[in-house]
């Protein structure tokens, strides 16, 4: 038997998560239509993945997120998405990267994907992964300085500062479109 140098199960893999991309950007543009809804599961250790440090805890390995009723800000970004939701009433942001999911299952029609997550040829842009890294310090700075005891509010100030930045950075990525162009098929066909 041959080996496959091409790595179809790579292309394929890449292949079905842009499937995945495209769909929830058309939710982010139009909502979800008729009784459409997702179950997204993914690694919450993989590279990028953005969550709470209360979520991490709950969920070390993988978690399973819905999209249905209640989720907002939905933000597609080249190689991650963003969206708000809530747990235990508690509102929380998340972001996975494209590359981190291991399921995605609409059940209103049967349809579902099963990943391998880590096997892809995407890699995550470097500011990304910086950005994020950037964000949970400040964000545990933040929490570090709400649990002492309240002076003169110098150190949650300047790590509130520093989440906010963090955040920009964060959301300049998810929103780049990393400078891709679309190009018809059409530029491909042989004109007669």
């Amino acid at each position: 038997m041959s080996e496959d140098l091409l790595r179809y199960d790579i292309l394929i893999q890449d292949a079905l998560r842009g499937a995945v991309k495209k769909i929830l950007a058309e939710v982010g543009r139009t909502g979800l239509p008729g009784d459409h809804h997702f179950y997204i599961a993914f690694d919450t250790n993989a590279p990028g993945v953005r969550i709470s440090q209360r979520l991490k805890e709950r969920y070390p390995q993988e978690m399973t997120i819905v999209l249905q009723h209640q989720f907002w800000d939905l933000a597609i970004g080249e190689h991650a998405f963003e969206v708000g939701l809530s747990f235990g009433g508690v509102p929380e942001k998340l972001l996975v990267p494209f590359s981190a999911i291991k399921g995605f299952f609409d059940p209103s029609v049967q349809f579902a994907l099963e990943f391998d997550p880590g096997k892809t040829a995407e890699e995550l842009p470097e500011e990304l992964l910086e950005a994020v890294e950037e964000l949970a310090k400040a964000e545990q700075e933040h929490a570090d300085n709400e649990s002492d005891k309240p002076g003169d509010g110098d150190g949650a100030e300047a790590a509130t500062a520093d989440k906010a930045d963090a955040e920009q950075v964060v959301a300049k990525a998810v929103e780049s479109d990393g400078g891709g162009e679309v190009v018809s098929l059409d530029a491909f066909r042989k004109k007669t």
